[in-house]
């Protein structure tokens, strides 16, 4: 793909953004190890919007460190997992600074709020949270080099220009490298920040271009270090036999056997919360711990438990799924109104009622947790951790052992994969008790089956539509009903409805120009962890509604793509807070700020059209669907092809994805999440399904949990990349909820069946 440059504008400048520069002390030479203790140390005070739209405080932290061996050092404080967060932010200091990018050093940050402020790498807003500030400081420095090399040479500044790590003279060979102006820098005061200026992104050479990530070197020959290749002298393993069943208790237990395992040391027990269980709180167990990873399993595989199974041991995952469907067939509690849709409804020349539901789903990631942790004398504790979340697993490990935040440092690993699942400090928790507890390093491993029968789950769900035609053939009204166990449920028992949060993630949100809308809630009640997966409800109600969306298109006759076009209307902003009664929480930004505008859905919808050929006549046996869906702010439409080899096996030689994402910082980066989002987003679709028999998981590993298999992916993805100049906003989720229904919808028009069950089989 060409890379592009567009124009910036002013308008992208980020309102909240607040950022202050600092020279940094030795002092702070100091308290980041990880840096060299000479030379110039240029810090950030960032304060910008945050996810939840807080202020976020990036406090006195260490962000650009050069040295005389020209050396340029940039603090990551994001978690890397796949997504090239920990090259994306760099790139954008680095562009603005001129700097080498081939001599570049990334050091990750530990997790520490008050020296890097906002470390959560969740929800698909690093880059539009830290854009303008990552400039600002790289355009900082860039501003002080050229004032040390401008006064060394006795020119105006205007005259100087970085590259390469150096300042060069227009017009002249002189140059001095960045480590060769250290010791000016050293005595110079900070600039007037509004001398400071930023580039334009067409001088940018690296940001809205393809640039491989910082790892990749490491992690293709093994060097990269993961949560379980820390290795610690002394350390032990440890198994934890948990809870059946989220709340059950342990009665008694007989450990005799485990501890006669050869290399088995001790066997202790978590108190977990029981109900409800919490989002940062472990589960009931009964940990062996031994010299090595066998002997923790044999042990384990060894003890007698006797468990009270508590409230939840007669749940079915099944039987509640059907509940949940039948209770759309009552009157739910309204979450967003629009006119009178029962009105349009008794008026309807035609009536078009269907209901979908989707099962649990694991997050099944390629790493399953290793934590570990070093409990020691002064009662401070070190933590190694493929953590999401440092800050709140630093919090969470504080509170479990009674001590303070400052007694508590988490060094961030690399992730093999995260998708929510690491946001979550449980199992960070259970390495430092057992820490504590045993007097020795240790290292908690989780098995695939601890993986899949211990999870905080996505949700599963029915979603009932009933969308309304005059005798025109107009949408006239559209009646949306969603039912699925709220995440706040895992520590509120209470909450029965989905949040306004979780409705606005594809449901009130809905953008279409129909006269009559209402949506809807009813109660659901959780009986095991729920958590947040790779773009949460998006999936539940893109799903839902953009394959209703097909059906509709189909009983009107008209092609989807253009009624998509139609019902969008005319390019405007769209503000949902009336009708929602104030309650639409777009992405925790400013509607402002960041407006659901219909002109630029429609020019996704327009460019994978044109990009996928929608239009051509396919080949018997070949057919196309398409869905498109605006999520984390960003605009995404899909076309995926299906067909069947001879065997009447199902494949998908050809996906499409348009996207208007923002500026795009790594355009690399970009087409990467949105091919495995079609990969994630094809198994969630087609094979993976988690259920629930008497309170336990049924499935146990990737027999029974299936991930697609090479013959059932898709096998050519083209990502087109829309060249925007407005704000960045996310792209590792936005792959996954226009692509399941377009699926759908092109696996209808192959075979005659609708799909209104995931995962379908055909």
């Amino acid at each position: 793909m060409k890379n592009f440059i567009p124009v910036f504008k002013d308008k992208n400048k980020a309102s909240e953004d607040r950022s202050k520069i600092f020279v940094a002390s030795r002092r702070d030479f100091l308290k980041i190890g990880s840096l060299a203790t000479g030379g110039f140390l240029l810090g950030v005070n960032f304060q910008c919007s945050g996810p939840k739209g807080e202020v976020v405080t990036f406090a006195p932290n260490v962000y650009i460190s050069f040295d005389s061996d020209n050396q340029v050092t940039l603090i990551a404080h994001r978690s890397e997992m796949g997504t090239g967060i920990r090259t994306s932010l760099p790139m954008i200091m680095a562009d603005e600074l001129g700097a080498d990018w081939s001599k570049i050093k990334i050091v990750q940050a530990e997790g520490d709020e008050d020296k890097y402020g906002n470390q959560n790498t969740d929800g698909s807003f690093s880059v539009r949270m830290f854009f303008e500030p990552m400039r600002k400081a790289g355009a900082t420095a860039r501003h002080m080099l050229i004032q040390a090399a401008a006064a060394k040479w006795g020119v105006d500044p205007s005259e100087c220009y970085t590259e390469n790590s150096e300042v060069h003279l227009k017009e002249s060979r002189k140059k001095v490298t960045f480590g060769d102006l250290v010791q000016d820098l050293l005595v110079m005061p900070l600039p007037d920040p509004a001398a400071v200026k930023s580039k334009e992104l067409s001088e940018y050479k690296l940001v809205g271009t393809d640039v491989a990530i910082y790892d990749a070197k490491d992690i293709a020959t093994g060097k990269a270090v993961f949560g379980a290749d820390v290795d610690l002298p002394n350390m032990q393993i440890a198994m934890i036999a948990r809870s059946p069943v989220v709340g059950a208790k342990i009665i008694s237990y007989n450990d005799a056997k485990a501890l006669a395992v050869p290399g088995v040391n001790q066997v202790v027990k978590i108190e977990g919360a029981g109900i409800p269980p919490g989002l940062d709180k472990p589960l009931e167990g009964l940990a062996v711990l031994a010299s090595n990873t066998w002997a923790a399993k044999k042990g384990r595989e060894a003890l007698e438990i006797e468990w009270d199974l508590g409230p939840n041991q007669d749940y079915n995952s099944t039987a509640q799924l059907e509940a949940m469907a039948k209770s759309t067939l009552q009157n739910g509690k309204v979450r967003r109104e629009r006119g009178n849709f029962n009105a349009a409804k008794s008026g309807a020349a035609k009536t078009l009622d269907k209901t979908f539901k989707i099962p649990f789903y694991a997050h099944a990631t390629m790493e399953p947790i290793a934590v570990i942790a070093d409990y020691k004398g002064d009662g401070s504790v070190e933590i190694w951790a493929p953590s999401q979340h440092p800050q709140w697993a630093r919090g969470a490990v504080a509170g479990a052992l009674g001590i303070e935040l400052s007694q508590v440092k988490i060094n961030v690993t690399l992730l093999g994969g995260g998708f929510g699942r690491k946001s979550k400090p449980d199992g960070v928790v259970e390495a430092a008790l057992l820490s504590k507890a045993a007097k020795t390093p240790v290292r908690v491993q989780w098995t695939r089956e601890d993986d899949l029968h211990h999870d905080f789950y996505h949700s599963h769900s029915a979603q009932r539509i009933v969308a309304t035609l005059d005798g025109s053939g107009k949408l006239t009204g559209w009646n949306q009903h969603s039912v699925f166990p709220a995440i706040g449920a895992t520590g509120n028992p209470d909450e029965l409805h989905p949040s306004d949060g979780e409705l606005g993630l594809g449901c009130t949100d809905f953008p279409f120009d129909v006269p009559n809308i209402r949506i809807e809630t009813h109660e659901s009640k959780a009986h095991t962890r729920i958590g947040w997966l790779r773009s949460v409800s998006n999936i539940n109600h893109a799903f839902a509604a953009q394959c209703m969306m097909d059906e509709i298109a189909e009983a009107r006759g008209v092609d989807p793509v253009q009624q998509a076009i139609e019902l969008l209307g005319e390019d405007r902003d769209l503000n949902f807070a009336e009708e929602t009664g104030g309650k639409y929480e777009n992405y925790g930004e400013k509607i402002e700020d960041f407006p659901w505008n219909t002109g630029r859905m429609k020019k996704v919808i327009q460019a994978v059209a044109e990009k996928s050929n929608w239009s051509q006549n396919l080949a018997a046996g070949k057919a196309m669907g398409f869905a498109a869906h605006k999520s984390f702010l960003t605009y995404v439409a899909c076309v995926v092809m299906v067909e069947k080899d001879a065997n009447g096996n199902l494949n998908i030689p050809e996906v499409h994805y348009a996207v208007d994402c923002g500026v795009g910082v790594n355009t690399d980066r970009i087409k990467s999440q949105f091919e495995g989002g079609a990969q994630f987003a094809t198994s969630l679709a087609m094979t993976s399904a988690i259920t629930f028999d008497k309170g336990r998981v049924q499935q146990h590993n990737f027999d029974s949990y299936q991930i697609i298999r090479m013959p059932q992916s898709p096998k050519k993805i083209e990502v087109h990349i829309i060249p925007s100049t407005e704000k960045p906003t996310g792209v590792g989720e936005p792959p996954v909820p226009p692509y399941i229904p377009a699926l759908a919808n092109a696996v209808y028009k192959l075979t005659g069946k609708r799909i209104y069950e995931l995962p379908f089989k055909i």
